[in-house]
């Protein structure tokens, strides 16, 4: 089963890092009749008739001139793609600004959206959100101003002039697999779940440990369960607001588990047939966007 077409993965335009620093440029994107604006309004994405709201032509301007922040996303062919963030309005007028009926969450999106929608809208709403939440440098204080069309910021203080860039806070999540001969795979139950809301073991990395070792320390940490081989599987960009989840499957070293009661309630080990039952049957493999998922349908074979 591949990895290669998961949700937020790939977005089709051209970055254009070797451009978006020429302000001259930049504006001359903004100014062409053919430009896109997709419009976020505090971290959601305005729709209407079911669908995202991308805006064209002079109705493109004139949301991007209602916006204090926009980005540009890059070039799909060779048409310009920006972002506009409308959070200062309130949102029943960032509705009228755009034409839309109503707001709503990326995620709750993507079963309807082909994949290189659902990435692009991941990645407006991911640089936006940093965008809006870095307008003070953490070094000064000191307000800072976007430069490189969005993608970085500097400091406006002539003492500091510290250049930011957006933060990409990477975690990971793994497939657990028995040590006995018979295939079983360890899922495990998070506070705040359902009674039957067992999902795969994940967490950030930390400061000055490799992704391998983030795995096992997680592993141990979280469920008490001693890892050996661990194998890259695949990533995905998770910008809710910055990650990257980097998915892996692993072998147990033994099969006691002592969960630690502050991340887990509890853990247990999975026959492939049950996973297979929940999948087809049951409460499904997990959220439909994410990488969890994709590692127990390539485990179960379903």
């Amino acid at each position: 089963m591949t990895f290669e077409d998961l949700a937020y993965t790939q977005t089709p335009q051209n970055r254009m890092p070797g451009r978006r620093g020429d302000v001259a440029w930049v504006a001359s994107q903004q100014a062409r009749p053919d430009m896109r604006v997709i419009p976020i309004w505090r971290d959601r994405c305005l729709v209407g008739e079911g669908r995202p709201v991308e805006i064209a032509g002079s109705a493109a301007h004139a949301v991007l001139r209602a916006s204090p922040e926009s980005v540009l996303l890059g070039l799909e062919g060779e048409k310009p793609v920006f972002a506009a963030d409308l959070s200062e309005l309130s949102e029943g007028d960032a509705l009228r600004a755009c034409g839309a009926q109503a707001s709503a969450e990326v995620r709750k999106l993507v079963p309807v959206l082909p994949s290189p929608q659902a990435a692009t809208l991941a990645y407006a709403r991911g640089l936006l959100h940093w965008n809006r939440h870095t307008r003070f440098c953490g070094s000064c204080g000191a307000a800072t101003r976007a430069i490189q069309a969005g993608h970085v910021r500097v400091c406006t203080a002539e003492s500091c002039g510290r250049q930011m860039f957006p933060r990409i806070e990477p975690a990971v999540i793994v497939l657990v697999q028995s040590c006995e001969p018979e295939p079983r795979c360890l899922l495990a139950r998070h506070h705040g779940a359902g009674p039957d809301g067992f999902s795969l073991l994940a967490g950030f990395v930390e400061i000055g440990e490799g992704l391998e070792a983030a795995v096992r320390r997680e592993v141990a940490e979280e469920a008490g369960v001693a890892v050996g081989d661990v194998a890259y599987r695949g990533s995905q960009g998770w910008p809710f607001p910055a990650g990257l989840m980097v998915g892996f499957t692993a072998h147990a070293l033994s099969e006691a588990i002592t969960v630690d009661g502050e991340e887990l309630m509890e853990a247990r080990w999975f026959h492939r047939a049950e996973i297979v039952e929940r999948i087809t049957s049951g409460p499904g493999p997990g959220p439909e966007d994410s990488i969890g998922g994709r590692l127990l349908r390539s485990w179960a074979g379903a």
